[in-house]
């Protein structure tokens, strides 16, 4: 017979979250969903990010983005909170305290 060469197998790379990423984010998005703020949300993969946005609506602007860029992970940190006009509101290198002003507002709306 002949010899079999094996073909190179070419991925493009992607960042991505991880479990426990996104299990962080979908509990917030679970929790202003049933709050009744937020009623849909998309998600983009990149080769230098990855992204989680949130609507009120579906029609309009995400009114948050949150966005991992490994590469800002020795300078500012990877993670950052932008909002719908595309300001950066939070950037900070744990998922946690970038989530934190979405938080605050989740408690604000569910003591109305």
């Amino acid at each position: 017979m002949g010899t079999v060469t094996p073909l190179p197998i070419v991925r493009p790379e992607q960042v991505g979250f991880d479990r426990l990423e996104l299990n962080r984010i979908l509990d917030l998005y679970g929790r202003m969903v049933a709050a009744g703020h937020w009623r849909d949300y998309a998600m983009q993969f990149e080769k230098d990010f990855a992204a989680f946005a949130a609507f009120r609506r579906a029609a309009e602007r995400p009114e948050y983005r949150i966005e991992k860029r490994p590469s800002l992970r020795n300078r500012q940190g990877m993670w950052a909170l932008v909002n719908e006009s595309g300001a950066v509101l939070k950037r900070g290198h744990e998922l946690g305290p970038v989530l934190a002003p979405v938080e605050r507002r989740l408690m604000k709306l569910v003591e109305e």
